[in-house]
Formats: structure tokens, C-alpha cells, sequence
């Protein structure tokens, strides 16, 4: 069995409380912690917090809070992999020792159990070192432009302007719901974007990124509408 890791600070600048607030009649961290259960993959599941009421709720939902993270890894700018290898050394110090941990996001409230198996069996195969949640980008990212300082705008790749949109090459991004690591990866703090590592494509509808109370209520909707909220 391997264990489960929630990193989740206190603070948020954006949205104030992000990990507690209520999200679809739940704290957010809640329904990350459900799908962990739910999913049969974890020996244990622990959140790494600065918080004590945070960890507290997040007791209260069935994870674990065996220690509160250090002020110097919870800042924001605090590598997610620093997190990680930090409760790995922490627990190991304590004589325990986990071959696989899967990192899981606080804010990740459309995580379902079925991709944390599905990702489980990749993690186990020779030669992946990391196995993560990644996205496609619904538009070719070659056709890209930026705003000048003057209002106009120019191409990242000129090249690219008259090529069909179904000719360009498909291109992924991170899910930002969960990342897979054999102990070693994580204690080294090896880099995860590697070909050592396996991405999992999960749907367009259930990958969001709720960092404005716009983001927020557009994300319950979707929520909603798939019956994700059901007990």
C-alpha cells in the first residue's frame, strides 16, 4: 500500500481560507480526502498543514495531521516536492517507510477514486519514476499571440499562421489534481516532467483552475452538472 500526502497552508492570497471554504456543501479538502478513501489505494492519508484549524477539519473528514509543517515550507513559494519529501523524511525518521506516495491538491475537488487506481497500477510499472493528472489544451498552443505594449499583436511563432488548426500538434498541460512518486524520486526531489514519468489524461470538464470566486462559481456548476456532489 502507499501513502497519500495533501499539502495545504492556512493561507491563501487570492481566495481568502481557499482550502476550508465550502465548496458544493463541503470544505474544499474534503472532497480530495473522499476520493483517497474511496479509492482503496493508501495505506495511510495524511495532510502536511501549518494550520491547526485546518487540520482539524481535515481529521474530522478522515485524514491524518501527524505533524505541522514547519513555517519555512509554507510559504507560497514553497516547491510542492519540498512539501512531499519533507513528510516522507519526517515519517521515515519516525520509522516508517512507503515505496509510493501520491502527492494529492487541496483545491482539487473534481479528483475522482478511479483515476488514483488507474494511476496506481502506472506507478508500479520498471522505469516510471512519477505518474501525474495532466489536460489538453482546447486550442493549438502554436497559434498563440501575445499583447504588445502598444495594443497590437504578434504570433510566439509567425510560422505557424497559415498551418490547419488540425495539422499542429496536440499539447498537454498539468491537471494539477495529483502526482505519483516511487521514494526515491520524491527524497531526491528529482523533477517530475521527464520521460520517466506517465501522464494520465482526464476529461476537459472535470480540470479547473478555481484561483478567482469567478473561477469558484463557474467550477461548482460544472460540479453539479456532472453529480459530482451526490453522496
Amino acid at each position: 500500500m502507499a501513502l497519500a500526502i495533501i499539502p495545504a497552508r492556512g493561507g491563501s492570497k487570492r481566495i481568502p481560507r481557499k482550502n476550508l471554504a465550502p465548496f458544493c456543501g463541503r470544505p474544499m479538502i474534503a472532497w480530495p480526502i473522499r476520493a483517497a478513501l474511496e479509492s482503496g489505494c493508501f495505506e495511510r492519508l495524511i495532510v502536511s498543514t501549518d494550520d491547526p484549524d485546518l487540520a482539524a477539519v481535515a481529521r474530522e473528514h478522515g485524514a491524518e495531521t501527524p505533524f505541522i509543517r514547519p513555517d519555512h515550507l509554507s510559504d507560497d513559494r514553497t516547491p510542492v516536492i519540498d512539501v512531499i519529501g519533507h513528510a516522507l523524511e519526517t515519517l521515515e525518521a519516525a520509522g516508517e517507510r512507503h515505496a509510493h506516495a501520491c502527492c494529492l491538491f487541496a483545491t482539487a475537488p473534481f479528483l475522482q477514486a478511479g483515476d488514483l487506481r488507474a494511476s496506481a497500477d502506472l506507478i508500479r510499472k520498471p522505469g516510471v519514476e512519477y505518474v501525474f493528472s495532466a489536460a489538453r489544451y482546447g486550442f493549438p498552443i502554436q497559434r498563440a499571440f501575445r499583447v504588445t505594449r502598444e495594443g497590437g499583436c504578434e504570433m510566439f511563432d509567425p510560422g505557424q499562421f497559415h498551418t490547419r488548426s488540425q495539422d499542429l500538434e496536440e499539447a498537454y498541460h498539468d491537471a494539477a489534481q495529483f502526482y505519483w512518486g516511487v521514494r526515491d524520486a520524491w527524497l531526491e526531489r528529482r523533477p517530475v516532467f521527464t520521460p520517466r514519468a506517465r501522464p494520465v489524461v482526464l476529461p476537459a470538464s472535470r480540470v479547473w483552475d478555481i484561483d478567482t470566486p469567478e473561477d469558484w462559481a463557474r467550477a461548482e456548476l460544472m460540479f453539479r452538472a456532472l453529480g459530482l456532489d451526490a453522496p
